[in-house]
């Protein structure tokens, strides 16, 4: 086992290389449908999966590693290895104080939403199979720091269940989830009973669920289009982690929660501030509508401490006002790595700020002692 010390972050974010499904689907059987490079204009390179070109700001979301964070390097030699090579991952990692990573995929979708998007069902399983393949091959595969998550294929639940029984048996450590998979194509909102074959699963498993923020445009409020990039992207920014708010208030009143409680539900990449607001809304609306007559014997905060997890990496008022109301059973911290918000590489220093008036045992639960658990790893 590789030595290391340090926290372990919830919501850090591969760079899939480019031919990470052109070495492993058959170009004979799906052409240029394959997710794979493209040269555009000027020079500039893009993702192009099935016919469709991804809205990344460039080939990669990795601004923490760049001259200038707010340029997205526009062609593959101008990325830099760490967002893409396990080995200077761990590099960028230990610069951090980082032990362990719970990775996120990028060209996949923060939630895997491209492969959501895809209408044809084989291709879209074997776009998920090969991430899956890949991650645990390429980077679970080079170190036991790295936790990996595996992606679900939306077409039938027999399918994705299949796929998170297979995955989790190959190591995954976790199941990521697009929140609105009606948003990507016709599908059932995720409160159709249709899912509680997968929630089932993945309780029985005993792997958690994760929702991460920003897959869904539709729950952002949009740029003004007369606004420069910068702050285009500065707009973004802001408001991706708070279409969490909705996400979290639909699992608290759903009953997805009370039909499987051993579940366990991430929001990754929400923040915190607006959180302990929608638990302690949630509970005061809870007694306005008579909820306990609807089959909830829990209030949400209830539901909320026994099965939820928020994340954040640089919340600090906000995270001792969580803390104080809500206990530190709930929170997970990260660094966003490699995204132009992230705290890298001055995580240690971030954290000194944000923890510096909680105790030592609520600062251990939060940086590695939640997540070793929710993960099964050795903290």
């Amino acid at each position: 086992m590789t030595q290391a010390k340090g926290f372990i972050s919830a919501d850090d974010h591969v760079l899939e290389m480019p031919d990470t499904w052109t070495s492993r689907l058959s170009k004979a059987q799906w052409g240029d449908r394959i997710p794979h490079l493209a040269e555009g204009p000027g020079g500039a390179q893009h993702w192009m999966v099935d016919g469709r070109r991804l809205a990344l700001p460039g080939v990669a979301a990795s601004g923490a590693t760049q001259p200038d964070r707010t340029q997205e390097p526009q062609r593959w030699e101008a990325v830099s290895k760490s967002a893409y090579v396990p080995r200077e991952r761990l590099v960028a990692m230990d610069a951090d104080g980082v032990s362990r990573s719970v990775l996120y995929p990028t060209v996949a979708g923060f939630a895997g939403e491209t492969f959501g998007r895809i209408e044809d069902p084989a291709l879209e399983l074997a776009c998920v199979q090969a991430y899956n393949d890949w991650i645990i091959e390429e980077w679970a595969g080079a170190s036991d720091r790295f936790i990996p998550l595996c992606l679900v294929p939306l077409q039938t639940m027999d399918v994705a269940v299949k796929e998170v029984r297979r995955a989790v048996a190959k190591g995954h450590k976790g199941v990521i989830l697009p929140a609105f998979p009606q948003h990507l194509r016709k599908l059932p909102h995720i409160n159709d009973p249709a899912y509680d074959q997968l929630w089932a699963t993945c309780q029985e498993l005993g792997v958690p669920v994760s929702l991460h923020s920003g897959a869904s445009t539709e729950m952002q409020y949009p740029a003004d289009p007369t606004n420069s990039r910068v702050l285009a992207e500065a707009t973004e920014a802001i408001t991706r982690p708070l279409s969490s708010i909705g996400v979290v208030s639909n699992f608290l009143i759903s009953g997805i929660l009370t039909r499987f409680p051993r579940l366990k539900v991430v929001f990754a990449e929400s923040t915190l501030g607006w959180g302990a607001f929608v638990i302690e809304t949630a509970d005061y609306h809870y007694g306005t509508f008579r909820l306990h007559l609807q089959g909830y014997d829990l209030k949400p905060s209830e539901l909320f401490k026994r099965q939820c997890y928020l994340t954040s990496w640089y919340d600090g008022t906000s995270l001792e006002h969580t803390v104080r109301n809500f206990g530190a059973n709930n929170v997970l911290w990260s660094t966003n790595f490699p995204q132009t918000t992230s705290t890298w590489p001055n995580s240690q220093q971030v954290i000194a700020s944000c923890f510096a008036n909680l105790a030592a045992d609520k600062r251990r639960q939060i940086l590695w002692q939640n997540a070793a658990t929710l993960y099964g790893v050795n903290a």
